[in-house]
């Protein structure tokens, strides 16, 4: 339990008291409850049980994360019944640390532990004139994101210029520090952590379970799926998981987790942010699963179905897809255009359409890739949360082997996915540019391509040759050796079947008009 104490002023009356409340660490009342988003940040709902007295009441609240950005902040009675107004807002993230206390001291004496070496300690006295001490800032955190510490430690002590401590001893300044600093007792104002200090006016005195809403950085998660196929077979076994990392700086004790999937928009200063009304994620009431969805404004919600423990600096994994018998099919792909686009960005279309160097180069390598539906028919069926996506083939003697892995996006269900898992080694293409015909005043373009495909395996494999027509929109195919299909405005697809130890060759010209 939170335990929460109230000092008030001998001298006030009881209508005009100033009333300090101190909540204190750990969990109290309901569960904690987290919306832990794909882009380094979470929505952190908790509640603060406060004794309001009528008038002006302080209240100082010592739980939460050392990346809570000040400005997201939301204090509210949740029932409605409470006219809670809030006088002012200070957050103080500057816990004790030997940088801080330095800064505290300036201008005033305290004694230094100095150890040497095969000498007896001693103790100097020092003035400190000038701390070095750098106050670090929310940006800075962000940056860092590791964990408070860090943010603390990139920020405190840089090399020279005001970063720089004085110290004065026996009448002589020195510009590091003579030995270990001493410090007096701190100070009852003195914090310990993070601390978030309202001054509130209530309208009324009474016991009240404030709803506190923020959002924090340094809190990720990420889905990881791990595919496993037979020696010889296309059927899948499909398992994904959750990884959740906390580095926040708080642990949060049997919490409610919802974990948000999709790309929601958010400015990177943390000053500029406005927090949703927390109430709207309502829980999920399927509880059967370890991790449930649903659909969310245009977002994705996975709620995990039993509260669980999330320690600051910790790392957890929760399954939640699990599925067998999944039908995919491998595809080799040959896409030989080879073309660094960065070396005509700012070009005109009309410049790239002319150069008739441009889409000469090859690349000789057929692609390797797996396609499936995510279908309730193909055992699957939910919205997959983009993720890290590995493959694993188990050969003649059940051992697993690891050949490949690649990254999905955001997969809605009933969507086919394919993903790239490598370059087939027994598998080599060709392309070549036969002929080029331009006329220019008559605004037209020929140009002919020689596709060769190699098969050294020792079983027929069907190569997907995608072509790209990018000199102009306004194209036809004049002659071809193949059947094609058109995939979009401006490339087309050549199904290939190719025999064992067999080069087989796709030809055709395109015809470009303007």
């Amino acid at each position: 339990m939170k335990r929460i104490t109230a000092v008030i002023p001998r001298t006030a009356s009881a209508a005009t008291a100033m009333v300090c409340i101190a909540v204190t660490t750990s969990v109290f009342g309901g569960q904690p409850a987290l919306t832990i988003y794909n882009q380094n940040f979470a929505v952190v709902r908790d509640s603060v049980p406060i004794d309001l007295k009528q008038g002006v009441n302080n209240v100082r609240f010592t739980d939460t994360t050392a990346h809570l950005e000040p400005a997201s902040v939301i204090l509210r009675d949740p029932s409605g019944k409470t006219n809670l107004q809030i006088l002012e807002q200070n957050y103080r993230n500057d816990p004790v640390s030997q940088e801080l206390l330095l800064s505290l001291s300036e201008g005033k004496s305290i004694d230094f532990l100095v150890i040497e070496p095969n000498k007896p300690n001693t103790i100097v006295q020092g003035k400190i004139v000038r701390s070095g001490y750098v106050r670090h800032s929310q940006e800075a955190m962000q940056r860092y994101g590791q964990s408070y510490a860090m943010a603390q430690s990139a920020t405190a002590y840089q090399s020279g210029g005001m970063s720089q401590p004085i110290i004065e001893v026996d009448g002589k300044l020195r510009f590091t520090l003579p030995g270990q600093p001493l410090f007096p007792p701190l100070s009852d104002d003195t914090i310990l952590k993070p601390t978030i200090e309202w001054q509130l006016q209530a309208d009324r005195a009474g016991k009240l379970d404030a709803e506190l809403a923020y959002i924090t950085g340094g809190m990720s998660w990420e889905a990881n799926y791990n595919i496993v196929a037979p020696e010889k077979s296309d059927l899948l076994d499909f398992v994904g998981w959750i990884t959740m990392d906390n580095q926040s700086g708080k642990t949060f004790e049997n919490a409610k987790i919802k974990l948000m999937a999709g790309d929601v928009s958010k400015i990177q200063e943390a000053e500029r942010f406005a927090l949703a009304r927390s109430e709207e994620l309502a829980v999920s009431g399927r509880m059967a699963a370890p991790v449930t969805e649903k659909a969310f404004e245009d977002y994705h919600l996975y709620n995990l179905a039993r509260p669980t423990t999330l320690r600051d600096r910790e790392t957890k994994q929760v399954e939640f897809i699990r599925a067998s018998g999944v039908k995919s099919e491998r595809i080799y792909v040959y896409d030989g255009l080879k073309i660094d686009w960065n070396q005509w960005r700012g070009y005109r279309m009309e410049n790239i359409r002319n150069n008739q160097d441009i889409g000469t180069e090859m690349d000789t390598k057929v692609a390797v890739m797996r396609e499936f539906k995510n279908s309730e028919a193909n055992h699957l069926g939910m919205p997959l949360p983009k993720g890290r996506v590995r493959f694993y083939k188990q050969d003649d003697d059940k051992q697993l082997e690891f050949t490949g892995e690649n990254l999905i996006d955001h997969t809605p269900k009933d969507e086919t996915l394919r993903v790239f898992t490598g370059n087939a080694f027994d598998l080599v293409g060709e392309r070549l540019r036969t002929n080029v015909k331009v006329d220019s005043s008559n605004h037209w373009l020929d140009e002919s391509f020689e596709i060769k495909l190699r098969n050294h395996k020792k079983e027929p494999v069907q190569i997907r040759v995608v072509e790209h027509l990018f000199r102009w929109t306004n194209w036809e195919i004049t002659e071809k050796s193949d059947p094609f299909t058109k995939t979009n405005a401006q490339t087309i697809e050549f199904r290939v079947p190719v025999k064992a130890d067999e080069e087989k060759t796709v030809r055709y010209t395109v015809h470009y008009s303007w």
